[in-house]
């Protein structure tokens, strides 16, 4: 026997749930919940009323979701199969926080003049490669509902980036760094840390995440190659894991310097005493540190050290600056850091090379050398031929 679908209320009214099928865009049940009438008859006749007349209005509902439907049941399950589990973290709070402008618009009812209001908003709080970054992500999203055939137009794409901005690079030079540095004693097991920590990251360009996945298994104190082959993803201490590096190009070997290779052996004698078995290179308590401590402490020092105050990533920009300084080829300083081109450490660090045109020049000087001549051409040829000369010249 079939299931009544009215259903009496305690307060002697009827009520009713229809099911009207699932959107076949985000796979849910599509319910409408009406109550209140005084006779099961009343509710009889909506409840026919709904299935008849909203047929059409559904079909419009399932063709086109929401912005905010689209986002959260579309296309960030979706963008989480694509990216990084890391990526996706940090990049899910940004879509939540900046496409909201949006979510109460139907995707296909999107123009490009709602992207610019939104885009003009943004530049009044954020920089401008900020918000690149974001309509970058809109562009994105749009991209997708474009495949699915949720809407015909990427509006972000019609509507254009705003400029971008050269940002200056942050680094240390190699004197105030020796002022940072010389501050950590030695003795004291977790500034011994520190050092190393700072040290390592200073001297090979490293990220953050390379380094902090550095097993002892990965150097070869022998022939001085350091492999960096993974990165680490951390989010507590209990819940960290090995995932693969940024790009191709960050999968590579680097040679470190001898006064490196001593620091790390020194490290490592001293980290067996407390921890034996431990593998990570850049921990004092056998798991990774919190992402938060090398950072804490590289700003405390800086203060202690009066310079200026820098982030952990800017250690990086700063071992790219001391090879610039040395005259280094850009395309080793491009293999060594793990640049996939060229253009990415020309774009970055070219502004760190002020005086390479007075560079040239001073190479130039005494390269040509000039013996006047002691007779002119006429004195060589007939006047014919000097008169055809000047006419071809001119």
């Amino acid at each position: 026997m079939a299931k009544d679908i009215i259903k009496r209320a305690e307060n002697g009214t009827y009520y009713f749930r229809a099911n009207l099928g699932y959107n076949p865009a985000t796979g849910k049940q599509i319910q409408k919940y009406k109550s209140g009438f005084k006779t099961k008859k009343e509710a009889k006749e909506e409840y026919s009323k709904l299935i008849l007349s909203s047929a059409e209005e559904l079909v419009a509902d399932k063709e086109s979701p929401t912005f905010k439907s689209f986002i959260e049941d579309i296309y960030l399950p979706w963008y989480k199969t694509q990216v990084k589990e890391s990526t996706y973290k940090n990049r899910l709070k940004t879509v939540q926080k900046h496409f909201a402008f949006f979510y109460r618009k139907k995707v296909d009812e999107i123009e490009p003049i709602h992207v610019q209001a939104w885009q003009l908003k943004l530049a009044k709080e954020f920089s401008p490669n900020y918000v690149r970054i974001i309509q970058g992500m809109l562009c994105m999203a749009f991209d997708r509902a474009i495949i699915l055939g949720l809407a015909k137009k990427n509006p972000s794409r019609m509507v254009g980036n705003i400029k971008s901005k050269k940002v200056k690079v942050d680094f240390w030079t190699l004197e105030e760094f020796q002022k940072v540095i010389s501050l950590l004693y030695k003795g004291d097991y977790y500034e011994h840390y520190l050092f190393v920590s700072f040290w390592l990251l200073f001297m090979t360009g490293m990220r953050i995440g390379e380094a902090s996945a550095l097993q002892w298994e990965d150097i070869d104190f022998e022939t001085g190659l350091l492999s960096i082959t993974k990165t680490l993803y951390y989010k507590s201490m209990n819940e960290y894991k090995f995932v693969e590096p940024k790009t191709q190009a960050s999968n590579r070997t680097i040679v470190i310097d001898e006064d490196t290779i001593r620091e790390l052996k020194e490290w490592k004698e001293i980290q067996e005493k407390v921890l034996p078995d431990c593998g990570f290179v850049l921990s004092y308590s056998g798991i990774p540190t919190s992402k938060h401590t090398l950072p804490r402490a590289l700003e405390k020092l800086a203060g202690l050290a009066g310079v200026h105050r820098i982030k952990i990533h800017a250690l990086r920009h700063s071992h790219a600056s001391l090879l610039i300084s040395m005259g280094e080829n850009p395309l080793i300083i491009k293999d060594r850091l793990g640049h996939e081109k060229i253009q990415t450490t020309l774009g970055t660090y070219g502004h760190l090379y002020p005086n390479s045109n007075f560079e040239v020049a001073k190479k130039l000087t005494g390269m040509l050398s000039y013996t006047p001549a002691t007779h002119s051409i006429a004195d060589y040829t007939s006047n014919q031929f000097t008169a055809e000369y000047h006419r071809e010249v001119i």
